[in-house]
């Protein structure tokens, strides 16, 4: 072998020895990548917790999608997701999936500040919703007509509603659907006129911040994070990250993280219930 042989055999080793060495990296950084996707309710916490966990575990990297608490269950299912996020309690169909609860909240019927109208019965919402009541002035509030803001199918806010209100779908007259609950506040903060639904959570976080719109009680209890602390709010609900199977390696870890401790700050903060074992 000449000289010329040697440094082309040396340097077809060093390239095949890079590429093995960059494979392995890509391996990797793929191990320590993790994908959430679901309810938008539980994302902008998911997303706070996400960036702690990152900011402690160097090179993990976390993507934090919403589109509903559905999504989150079918790409569990279909293993496009590491892990789902879901805005309530697993349902009987749901047995194969692992339901981890990082909060608490509640939902809430909201209205704008303007609306004179302070209480609604269970019914009267039902109504309305129902298109049975069109006008506020059939439940005490002024002469004009009532915008039925609902929730989008595969929303678990939407579900919880209409079984508490024993409603279908079907049997609902919106005007106005939204997705998320920023969208449904932001509406609401929009109209005078509208009625909605939302996280209290969400809604308290709001109007904490000049949002003008006002949180409904149901059965004579007001909707709080306080009295969803204390169990006493009707309309309450988990806040769970799902897997598809017994969390092992890096998904353990964050499922493991996302409840201690260490984040009920993110979860106060965002006006939810911290989580306690």
């Amino acid at each position: 072998m000449n000289i010329f042989d040697s440094k082309s055999f040396l340097l077809a080793c060093f390239v095949l020895v890079t590429a093995m060495l960059n494979g392995i990296t890509c391996v990797n950084a793929a191990s320590q990548r993790l994908v959430l996707t679901g309810s938008s309710t539980v994302a902008p916490l998911a997303g706070e917790i996400a960036r702690r966990f990152e900011a402690i575990n160097s090179g993990v990297r976390i993507d934090v999608q919403t589109g509903g608490s559905a999504r989150g269950i079918q790409d569990i299912r279909n293993g496009t997701a590491d892990i789902g996020m879901v805005s309530r309690a697993l349902k009987p169909d749901e047995t194969d999936l692992h339901a981890f609860t990082i909060a608490l909240d509640g939902i809430s019927i909201i209205l704008h500040t303007n609306n004179r109208v302070t209480a609604l019965s269970k019914q009267q919402v039902a109504d309305i919703y129902t298109g049975k009541i069109t006008n506020w002035k059939s439940v005490g509030g002024a002469d004009a007509r009532i915008t039925v803001v609902n929730k989008a199918e595969g929303r678990s806010t939407l579900e919880l509603f209409l079984q508490y209100f024993q409603l279908k779908n079907s049997e609902i007259k919106p005007h106005i659907i939204i997705g998320d609950n920023p969208q449904g506040i932001k509406t609401v903060a929009g109209n005078p006129h509208a009625i909605g639904y939302v996280s209290i959570g969400a809604a308290e976080y709001e109007a904490e911040r000049g949002a003008p719109i006002r949180l409904l009680a149901l059965d004579g209890v007001d909707a709080s994070v306080a009295n969803v602390r204390n169990g006493t709010f009707p309309l309450s609900r988990p806040l769970n990250l799902i897997t598809s199977r017994e969390p092992q390696g890096l998904i353990k870890r964050f499922l493991e993280f996302s409840r201690s401790p260490q984040i009920h700050d993110l979860v106060e903060a965002q006006y939810f219930v911290p989580f306690r074992d």
